[in-house]
C-alpha cells in the first residue's frame, strides 16, 4: 500500500499541481477583477440628457395646467360642455358677458326670435364677424344657425350690441347650446330648452274677429322687423305705414294717428297680436273695435285716421293692418308703459 501511495505522489508532482503557476502580474489582475465586482461604481448621467428631460417635464406640466384653466374659463373644451343646465347668461369671473332673451315659447322646426344683449363696449365687436352655432345635447348635431355677420354699427338706439336681434330654427326638441363666435373664435355660450313643434299653442282668436283675418296671417309676422321712427315722429315702416303717438304711454287710453302710403282705402282694420300669450285683441276705440274710417292725406301719407287706443298688456305687440279686407302691413312695436 505504501509503495502505491509513493507512486501516486510522484505522478502528481509531475502535473500542474507542482511549483508556482501564477506570476505577480496575474495575481494583480485577479485581485483587481475581484475588487471591481464587489465595489461597482455607477457612471454619472450626462448633464445634457438631464436638461432635456427636465425641460420636457416642465412643458408637459404647463400644457396640462393651461388646458385645465381653459376648461375653467370657457366651460367647454373641444365642444364638450361641463354642464347642460339651462342658462340664458354667459359669465366669466362672476361677471355677465352677454345674455339671451328668447321668445316666450321656443319650438322645434319653426322660426324662433332671439335678442342677444352683449355687455362689452362696441369696440370689442366693431369690424368683427359674429356667428352662432347650435349643438343638440341628445344627438350631438351641430348646425350654424347664424352665418358670419360683419358688425358695423351698434344696436339702434344703443351704444353697443345690447339688442342684437336674430331669428332661426332648430330641428329637434330638447336642450340646445348656442355658441357665439367672433371672427371664428369662441366668445361664449348659453343653453336653452326647445319644446316639440306639436306642443305649440295655436293662436287664440276672439269670436268677433273679422272673418277675413286668417290664422295664417300671424305666422307671417317678422319679429325682427321692428318699427322705426321717421318723418314727423312717426313710428312704423317708412313709405308704408306709421303711427303718431305709439311712443306715448298706451296701457291707458291714448290717441294714435294712423298713416298709410300707396293706398286709397277708405277703411282700416287693426288687429293687435300679443306675442307672449299668442292672443289677439282689438285695440281701437279703447279696445272695443276693429275698424275705423280713413281720411285724406296727412304728414305725407296718402290716407290717415285718428283713433283712441288702449293696449291691455306691456310687452311685444304686432299690429296687423288690413285694407280692402286684405293684410296691408304689420307694425311690430314694444309697449313698456
Amino acid at each position: 500500500m505504501e509503495s502505491k501511495l509513493n507512486e501516486l505522489k510522484k505522478a502528481m508532482d509531475s502535473t500542474t499541481h507542482k511549483g508556482r503557476h501564477f506570476t505577480e502580474f496575474q495575481k494583480h489582475k485577479i485581485r483587481n477583477a475581484v475588487h471591481a465586482n464587489s465595489t461597482f461604481k455607477t457612471k454619472s448621467p450626462n448633464k445634457f440628457v438631464i436638461f432635456i428631460m427636465t425641460t420636457f417635464a416642465i412643458c408637459l406640466l404647463g400644457f396640462f395646467v393651461s388646458t385645465e384653466l381653459l376648461v375653467q374659463k370657457n366651460g367647454t373644451i373641444n365642444g364638450s360642455p361641463n354642464t347642460w343646465k339651462v342658462t340664458h347668461d354667459y359669465e366669466e369671473n362672476n361677471k355677465v358677458i352677454f345674455s339671451i332673451f328668447p321668445e316666450p315659447e321656443l319650438h322645434a322646426d319653426m322660426p324662433n326670435g332671439y335678442i342677444f344683449s352683449f355687455k362689452e363696449p362696441f369696440d370689442t365687436f366693431k369690424g368683427s364677424e359674429l356667428s352662432i352655432s347650435a349643438v343638440h345635447k341628445e344627438t350631438g348635431k351641430r348646425i350654424e344657425v347664424l352665418s358670419p355677420q360683419k358688425i358695423k354699427e351698434p344696436s339702434p338706439g344703443y351704444s353697443s350690441l345690447q339688442r342684437f336681434s336674430t331669428s332661426f330654427q332648430v330641428p329637434y326638441s330638447g336642450l340646445w347650446r348656442y355658441e357665439v363666435y367672433l371672427d371664428g373664435k369662441a366668445y361664449g355660450e348659453v343653453v336653452v330648452s326647445v319644446a316639440e313643434k306639436e306642443e305649440a299653442n295655436s293662436v287664440i282668436l276672439p269670436e268677433d274677429l273679422p272673418d277675413f283675418v286668417q290664422e295664417s296671417d300671424f305666422d307671417t309676422i317678422n319679429w325682427n322687423r321692428k318699427a322705426t321712427t321717421f318723418g314727423r315722429n312717426i313710428i312704423g315702416n317708412e313709405h308704408q305705414s306709421g303711427i303718431i303717438g305709439a311712443d306715448m304711454p298706451s296701457l291707458t287710453a291714448q290717441k294714435w294717428m294712423w298713416h298709410l302710403w300707396n293706398t286709397k282705402a277708405t277703411e282700416l282694420t287693426v288687429v293687435g297680436y300679443y306675442r307672449e300669450t299668442r292672443t289677439v285683441h282689438p285695440v281701437l276705440n279703447n279696445g272695443e273695435g276693429w275698424t275705423i274710417p280713413l281720411g285724406g292725406e296727412n304728414n305725407g301719407a296718402d290716407v290717415h285716421a285718428p283713433s283712441a287706443v288702449t293696449i291691455p298688456e306691456r310687452g311685444e305687440w304686432a299690429f296687423l293692418l288690413y285694407t280692402e279686407k286684405e293684410l296691408f302691413d304689420v307694425i311690430v312695436w314694444e309697449i313698456n308703459e
